[in-house]
């Protein structure tokens, strides 16, 4: 043991010392090399290290043994140090370790080994342009052979590279490729691939999208193509692909950068590059998160390359890139020296794996074909020169690089291109769509395919669009014509020009076209315009505050990368208005908001900075923001800015204070009057709007005529700022004649939303948002119009005032109030699913299986007519062989003069993106951009719901209100068609005549019915099913085949009329004995349903059975709905200044009403809506809301009406009454007179003046009543109410023994009562002039007291004086008797009441003075004694006289 340890430490150091040794002997030899001194070697003043030209470091290394590469234990290193110089030298670094020599000698030694340097001990690469890293890799030299020892590295604070590392390793055409590696292998060399085995398999691990397609795998191919599946057997020169007989013969998917058979060449040894000819792939994944250094440049060389080299590219990071080359290959069938004859080119796959692009790059092509397709054996020239493009495979598409692909000029590849600036790179983009990234020089043709990007932009422009298509000359103009304006572009670089989309006066898709030069626009695209309420936000705000009067402040927000990378970059915010005042539309400028503002991505906006403003424009009442840099120039060297712009707002908060100066406190009221008078002036256009369907269900399903609106959707958009309460609303699909649009919203209980109810409600609209042509005239621009003549009323009638205010209410009562749905008629509905089974207008179900393309519905109406194909292809087989049944693929439609639109299924492995493919006039459409989702075209709107991103539901609409919607889920297809009933008695096809009558369904088209049974489906193919196939040819009331086939196929491609299917309906009758457990299996998934059980019997595919039945179960629910009746009562206005409590108006729905405060509630306080669909009828009449002051006139012109017209009428009629009485007592009794009643009051005036303060006594010294006397007398009594005297109950009438009145005036000569007053005066002086000696006293009725009467004749002689009633004192037993027609009265026209004594009589007047004796005293009359029976009335027991006798005094 210890002499073999002793032997090994010899052996140990005899190695070392040969190795000292060795060293010695060639750094001798070094110094004694005579080349050292020549004069090609710069020795520098230190004689540190000598710097050696290119070529003799060459020469040296050729003579030079290649160096042994040892493995290194270190990992690279993580950062790079700048260097001065660029030298690359052409060996790599072969470090070595063990044996006590460190990474850095072993450096020093290898590289003056090499000849290239003298360095001292203490040296430093650096100063070398060297970029050597700890583990000893070259860095610097972009072609070394050796791959770096590349360990993925995902940690935190890895490698960060610098502007200038970035600029040199993109300095260089080609990508990296090793054929070494620091472990000793091959690199990226594939040895594997050669002239027996011509391709390998790759697996990625990643999902590769490719022309529709996704991947996780690939073959590399010798061939010079990355291809995805098997290519055919033989191939026929020219190539044309796809193949036209997939799938009898295979089609290949490939990227083709020079499909052509090859071999793998040879290099002379003078060569620059001594890299192995032959094929090498490399494969870098997970990028995103990479930090080492080799991941970290090529994730950015990749990303600038592609961000920089294709349009549209701006947002690109690559996760995973693929470098596939093809070193010095040869081409196939050559002999000689044609293994020298090589080419060089090289592929560059770099996806996110969602977006996927591909750099081409030709950096050598000696040869074009090979001896196959008809090359020269020697030279490879002369035959079909080899394919350069893509195919998607499996018989659909492909792209094939003109001018270049199999043409001569195939060899200007190196020269072409110019991507990133190099001659021989072409970048493409190839994910769904190949669009071409690099420019043409060399093809010309009437019509040129253009790229560019964005493919949309907002309507009010400002859009910056890179155009890539011809090669661009600095020198030349270059001019973009959008739809009908002209812009100059704006040259960037030979592969790329700009041009700013400006102000369009258009919506959806429209011409885009360039010219270069003296040109003529030849290079065209489509270009899709956004309207401005529906065009992408791009500034956000973060609160409603915008749409209120006077807002304190509105913050604003924006994505700064959107105008420039440069955080210190600045912007100018101004802001713009419309209006129409003209036959041309108005967009002017307002105001700068803030110039010169940082690009900071968020700014506030305060209102009360703006309020001294005085714009002569302040008419304005809605607008825009704007954004855009103020200095676009020093950010990036360009003088064009994008511009940024906000969504359509209202103005208020900018113009408020303007608008109060200009019309006072109430502006907004003056602001609304003036629109609804302009308004008023303008045509009525709500006669054309379909009517609103009562329900948000049917809203949903009337699919022909209502689409989402985005303003309030409960899908994308719940907020429903100018709806509140709503959770969704629909609009029409398509403007009407006049360009209007209807609107219908619903609340949380699916019911419609009226403004007859609450301000919230449905508004129909004088514009379309999607304007109506010509678009350039005011009153039809796209959104503008909508705004100016709609939304821009609302907020200052409504937003900006009370509810209840009358300018809101005229907006919603008269100017736009909602349309009930009363009259709404549901569309009629049709469909087709599964394999295939249908069910027609009328309901009636079927099975036909035919293949090939059918007319599934037509209008046989001349002025109204749709066309509805379908496409129908064989189900693919399962593992029992082929079915015998088949299924929908695709649909096509058009109506009138609209552009046709085609749904296709697309592949199995083309669905992971889109589902469904949509064609516009041959051309896809896409509707993953969110302002994209509703595209319209001539006549119709196509659109996906925007809940949805896979395009598995498309909805086509058209301007007659034909609905076309379809569904794909899991590769199964559906369609329904919904009609109007326009259509009723108009339609022919597979769908049937729709008439209501299952009977005459299946129309055949000469128009006679099918008599076919329903349940044989051997006579529904023969005798109805085929006679609706199209073929290439028009047929007479078939008509022609609307769809687009692709790569020049015909109908007859897809159709197959001696096709026989199954015409068995039960899988029990169809399936062998021996599969029970399928039979059983179809009964436990589909119960009920024999389509779904005929599916799963024909396929055994549980996915098919299931969408089967969910497809009918689902039609069939939409048909009942649609079928339903719904009963309406329709709109029940709101009185005006009051509300309802609830808007239902299905029947049973009771409202009740109230009004606002001042108010008050006429007519009906609650209506109920009734069976029938009318409200009942108002017991107290129509409710409505008076004011309570007008409420208070009305009571009073009431009362006074009744007054006017109930007693008047009344009194007249009394009057007329009495009239005729007394003419008819007259003429019975010519001395008649009628009694006239005395007044209550009067008589107790009199009583009260009578009576005197102290006399306890019922009459004074004089006999006279006194005054304090209280007397109560009522109709039928009088009573004294004095201390407890006796009560004299009973009336008094004064009559004489007549039974004449006493007080009456004398009739005249006729017999008629004079009891006018003059009359009364005449009788009074008659009476004084003939009783002047007896009675000087008589007086008129009522005179003042006898104590103040002043007359002369009152004191001439004394007065008798006489009580106006009847004594207290019981003259039941007087002997005087009354005489009512004695000469004798007393002046107050009362009843004289006459004691049983004569002291009455025998006094005084009171005014007399005692002891006069020239005034006579007054007499007593000779009356008849007063008794109860002549003075007083009856008593109850006695007989009460006539009403025409009786003469009542009421006190």
């Amino acid at each position: 043991m210890r002499f073999k340890f002793l032997h090994l430490l010899m052996l140990t150091c005899t190695f070392a010392a040969a190795l000292a040794s060795a060293n010695e002997n060639y750094s001798s030899e070094l110094d004694n090399d005579p080349q050292v001194s020549d004069a090609k070697f710069k020795v520098s003043k230190d004689a540190e290290f000598v710097e050696m030209v290119p070529e003799i470091v060459q020469e040296k290394v050729k003579s030079t043994k290649k160096p042994t590469i040892a493995p290194t234990t270190k990992t690279t290193t993580t950062t790079t140090k700048p260097t001065t110089h660029k030298l690359s030298p052409a060996l790599a670094i072969a470090p070595r370790v063990n044996n006590g020599i460190t990474m850095r000698n072993q450096t020093k030694l290898f590289l003056e080994r090499a000849g290239a340097i003298k360095v001292s001990e203490d040296f430093y690469l650096g100063e070398l342009g060297y970029d050597i890293s700890d583990d000893g890799y070259d860095w610097s030299n972009l072609n070394n052979p050796v791959a770096p020892p590349n360990v993925a590295s995902h940690t935190a604070g890895g490698y960060v590279i610098t502007a200038q590392r970035l600029q040199e390793i993109r300095s260089n055409l080609m990508y990296w490729y090793f054929d070494r590696d620091t472990n000793g292998g091959r690199g990226d060399y594939q040895y594997d691939i050669h002239a027996s085995m011509t391709q390998l398999h790759k697996n990625l691990n990643f999902r590769l999208p490719f022309f529709g397609f996704i991947y996780n795998y690939t073959r590399l191919s010798l061939n010079g193509y990355l291809e995805f599946s098997d290519p055919p057997e033989y191939l026929t020169y020219p190539l044309v692909f796809p193949i036209k007989d997939y799938p009898k013969r295979r089609d290949p998917s490939f990227i083709g950068i020079w499909f052509s058979k090859c071999r793998v060449g040879r290099i002379y040894p003078t060569d620059i590059d001594q890299r192995v000819p032959g094929v090498y792939f490399r494969l870098e994944r997970d990028l995103l998160t990479r930090t080492d250094r080799f991941g970290v440049e090529v994730r950015e060389r990749t990303m600038w390359d592609i961000r920089e080299g294709v349009v549209g590219a701006e947002t690109f990071i690559p996760k995973h890139v693929i470098i596939a080359t093809w070193k010095n290959v040869s081409f196939a069938g050559g002999i000689d020296n044609s293994l020298f004859t090589t080419n060089t080119f090289q592929m560059v796959i770099a996806t996110d794996e969602v977006y996927t692009y591909a750099i081409f790059n030709y950096d050598l092509l000696k040869w074009s074909s090979n001896t196959e397709a008809g090359g020269d054996t020697t030279t490879g020239e002369g035959g079909v020169p080899a394919y350069v493009g893509f195919n998607a495979g499996n018989g659909t598409r492909s792209y094939e690089y003109t001018p270049y692909s199999q043409q001569m000029v195939i060899r200007d590849l190196t020269g072409r291109g110019w991507g990133n600036g190099f001659p021989g790179r072409h970048l493409f983009r190839i994910d769904e769509q190949i669009l071409i990234g690099s420019c043409n020089k060399d093809i010309d043709a009437s019509h040129l395919p253009l790229s560019f990007a964005p493919e949309a932009g907002n309507m009010l422009g400002g859009t910056v669009v890179n155009i890539t298509g011809p090669c661009f000359d600095p020198k030349k103009r270059v001019t973009c014509h959008f739809d009908t304006e002209d812009v100059l572009g704006t040259f960037v670089n030979k592969n790329r020009v700009i041009c700013v989309q400006p102000f369009l006066k258009a919506e959806g898709w429209v011409r885009f076209e360039i010219s270069v030069g003296n040109q003529r626009f030849k290079w065209r695209g489509r270009y899709f315009v956004e309207t401005p309420a529906l065009a992408t936000e791009k500034i956000f705000f973060e609160t409603e505050d915008v749409h209120k009067k006077a807002p304190e402040q509105i913050q604003i927000n924006w994505d700064p990368y959107n105008l420039t990378s440069n955080g210190n970059a600045n912007i100018m915010i101004s802001l713009w208005g419309y209006r129409e005042v003209t036959i041309y539309p108005q967009l002017e400028y307002i105001d700068t908001i803030e110039a010169g503002l940082t690009n900071t991505g968020s700014y506030v906006i305060y209102p009360n900075n703006y309020i001294n403003r005085n714009n002569y424009n302040n008419d304005l009442q809605f607008g825009f923001l704007q954004i855009n840099l103020t200095n676009p120039e020093q950010y990036s060297g360009l003088k064009i800015s994008p511009t940024l712009w906000s969504r359509p707002i209202p103005l208020g908060w900018y113009f408020n204070k303007q608008w109060e100066r200009k019309h006072g406190l109430r502006w907004p009221e003056a602001l609304c009057e003036n629109w609804i008078r302009n308004d008023r002036y303008l045509r009525t256009f709500t006669g054309d709007l379909p009517l609103c369907p009562c329900t948000l269900e049917q809203a949903v399903y009337d699919k022909g005529r209502y689409r989402p609106d985005k303003e309030c959707d409960k899908d994308s958009n719940p907020t429903c700022l100018r709806h509140k309460n709503a959770i969704h609303c629909v609009v029409s699909g398509n403007p009407v004649a006049e360009g209007a649009e209807q609107q219908c919203c619903y609340d949380r209980y699916g019911v419609l939303m009226l403004t007859q109810d609450q301000v919230w409600g449905s508004r129909p609209r004088r514009n379309h948002n999607l304007g109506k042509m010509p678009w350039n005239e005011a009153g039809k621009v796209p959104t503008l119009s909508n705004w100016f003549h709609d939304m821009r009323p609302w907020y200052s009638c409504c937003h900006w005032q009370r509810e209840q205010s009358v300018n809101c209410e005229t907006f919603r009562f008269e100017r736009r109030p909602s349309q009930d749905c009363v009259g709404y008629q549901a569309p009629g509905v049709a469909g087709v699913f599964g394999d295939p089974h249908f069910i027609t207008f009328d309901g009636t179900p079927y099975t036909f299986n035919g293949l090939g393309e059918f007319v599934l519905s037509r209008s046989v109406s001349a002025d109204r007519r749709f066309e509805v194909q379908g496409r129908f292809e064989q189900v693919p087989k399962n593992q029992y062989g082929a079915v015998m049944a088949t299924q929908l693929t695709a649909l096509a439609m058009r109506g009138n003069t609209t552009t046709t639109i085609e749904v296709r299924l697309r592949p199995k492995f083309a669905r992971w993106r889109y589902a469904l493919d949509v064609l516009a006039d041959g051309r896809r459409i896409y509707f993953d951009r969110e302002s994209m989702r509703f595209q319209h075209f001539d006549g119709v709107t196509v659109y996906t719901p925007t809940y949805l991103l896979n395009q598995s539901q498309v909805v086509v609409m058209f301007d007659g209100g034909v609905g076309v919607e379809v569904v794909e889920n899991e590769g199964y297809m559906t369609g329904r068609v919904y009609l109007p009933w326009d259509f009723i008695n108009k339609t022919a096809g597979l769908f049937g005549n729709w008439s209501f009558n299952a009977l005459d369904d299946l129309v055949l088209p000469d128009g006679t019915v099918a008599n076919v049974n329903m349940n044989d489906f051997r006579q529904i193919y023969y005798n109805f099913g085929l006679k609706w196939m199209l073929a290439d040819r028009n047929i007479p009331n078939v008509g022609t085949a609307l769809f687009s086939r692709d790569n020049g196929r015909t109908a007859s491609y897809y159709s197959n009329a001696s096709f026989v299917p199954n015409f068995l309906k039960e899988p029990q009758d169809f399936l062998p004995s021996n599969r029970s457990y399928d039979v059983e299996r179809a009964e436990e998934l589909c119960g009920e349903s024999y389509q779904c059980r005929y599916d799963y019997g024909m396929t055994l595919n549980a996915d098919m059975a299931h969408f089967t039945k969910n497809y009918y179960d689902s039609l069939v629910n939409i048909r009942n709905l649609n079928s339903k009746r719904t009963v309406s009562c329709g709109v029940l206005e709101t009185p005006r200044f009051g509300r309802k409590l609830s808007f239902d108006f299905m029947p049973g729905a009771k409202i009740a009403f109230e009004c606002d405060e001042g108010f008050v509630l006429m007519g009906d306080q609650r209506r109920e809506c009734l069976a029938n669909g009318l409200w009942n009828v108002p017991e107290y009449g129509y409710t409505y809301c008076l004011r309570e002051v007008f409420y208070t006139r009305r009571i009073a012109f009431i009362a006074i009406a009744i007054i006017v017209l109930v007693i008047c009428p009344l009194m007249i009629c009394i009057v007329c009454g009495i009239y005729r009485f007394r003419q008819k007592q007259l003429k019975e009794d010519p001395a008649w007179q009628m009694t006239i009643p005395r007044s209550r009051a009067s008589s107790r005036s009199n009583l009260r003046q009578l009576s005197g303060p102290d006399d306890d006594s019922d009459t004074d010294a004089t006999g006279t009543l006194k005054k304090t006397k209280k007397w109560d007398l009522d109709d039928e009594d009088v009573t004294s109410s004095e201390g407890d005297k006796p009560r004299q109950m009973g009336r008094r009438s004064l009559r004489n023994n007549s039974g004449t009145d006493h007080d009456l005036p004398e009739a005249d000569e006729e017999g008629t009562a004079v009891d006018d007053e003059p009359a009364h005066e005449h009788q009074q002086g008659q009476l004084n002039d003939t009783t002047d000696a007896s009675n000087p006293a008589a007086y008129r009725n009522q005179p003042p007291s006898p104590e103040t009467d002043e007359e002369p004749q009152h004191n001439a002689t004394l007065h008798q004086q006489y009580s106006p009633t009847f004594s207290a004192a019981d003259s039941r037993n007087s002997s005087m008797n009354y005489q009512p027609n004695a000469a004798i009265q007393n002046r107050f026209g009362g009843v004289p009441v006459l004691p049983n004594n004569t002291q009455f009589f025998t006094r005084p007047p009171s005014n007399i003075p005692a002891g006069a004796t020239s005034v006579p005293l007054r007499q007593a009359p000779n009356v008849a004694p007063l008794t109860q029976d002549n003075g007083l009335p009856s008593p109850p027991y006695a007989a009460s006289p006539t009403p025409s006798q009786q003469r009542s005094t009421e006190v």
